[in-house]
């Protein structure tokens, strides 16, 4: 593992064959760490690309991409020759299809001993052959509100990050023993772990979070734009409901926030260092 940032030259290196959200995310937080990415895709492309192209080039940004057909064994040797002075390996496929590939991490290990393999799947104890998506993950973490979709897919999010923490924390095992290591990533675990709020009813529907008081909640203004009050701290509370001059019910919000448009009241909150903000549109 090269670590002469003095010449800004890479301190690790990822290889990466993830593609869609998880692993494009992970790949970009690796680079701006420091590290050189070499992002693998097949010949088909990243689906990403045909989603958005737009994200798919942020999270492409400052990453060396190659296209191999992991298939071919041209494609596989020219993989191994990466791989041969990679640190990191970032996977984002079903176990099976790894193992067809002949990337099992025993293989993996064998071959570079030095490389340590992130695999971000679907399922961990043993179910990484399961299939699904950020929306099958959440619906069994119970994060889901019918028939909204979610805005966040909040499994691909959290497991990118996670696989980050993984990836940085085998890199400091390596420096110790010198063997890489095998972290795995189970998006349907960081949608149950990141839904925790929600399952021990801190943000579900009428919860403290989730609408239950007037002082935390959503607004809308004079312009029909919408206000975020969040003044759970009883010094905000009570310093707002003196400038307001309210009681605090939420027809006293309602009523107080429609006297201004939204940017005006994030203005007036900056002023008095207070936590409301102006909601701004997705997209």
């Amino acid at each position: 593992m090269a670590t002469s940032r003095e010449h800004n030259q890479p301190s690790f290196t990822v290889v990466s064959i993830a593609t869609n959200l998880p692993g494009p995310t992970a790949a970009k937080r690796f680079c701006e760490l420091g590290a050189e990415v070499i992002k693998v895709e097949p010949p088909s492309g990243d689906p990403m690309r045909l989603y958005n192209e737009p994200y798919y080039t942020v999270l492409a940004e400052g990453q060396q991409i190659l296209t191999l057909d992991l298939k071919s064994p041209s494609g596989m040797t020219e993989l191994h020759r990466l791989l041969s002075g990679a640190d990191i390996f970032l996977t984002s496929h079903r176990t099976g299809a790894l193992t067809r590939l002949g990337l099992a991490w025993d293989e993996l290990h064998a071959q570079h001993p030095r490389l340590s393999q992130v695999a971000i799947v679907g399922h961990g104890d043993g179910e990484g052959n399961i299939a699904g998506h950020d929306l099958t993950y959440q619906a069994h973490a119970g994060t889901l509100t019918p028939p909204q979709l979610p805005t966040i897919p909040v499994a691909d999010m959290a497991g990118s990050e996670r696989a980050v923490s993984e990836g940085m924390a085998a890199l400091w095992e390596t420096q110790i023993t010198g063997e890489g290591t095998f972290r795995e990533v189970a998006l349907a675990d960081m949608a149950e772990e990141f839904g925790a709020p929600a399952y021990y009813g801190l943000s579900n529907p009428g919860s403290l979070l989730g609408g239950g008081l007037p002082h935390y909640g959503l607004y809308e203004a004079a312009d029909g734009g919408w206000v975020a009050i969040a003044l759970l701290e009883p010094h905000f509370l009570d310093k707002a409901t003196q400038l307001l001059d309210i009681s605090g019910s939420k027809e006293d919000y309602r009523t107080v926030i429609a006297t201004k448009t939204a940017a005006e009241w994030e203005r007036w909150a900056r002023e008095h260092s207070l936590p409301i903000a102006a909601v701004r549109e997705a997209g």
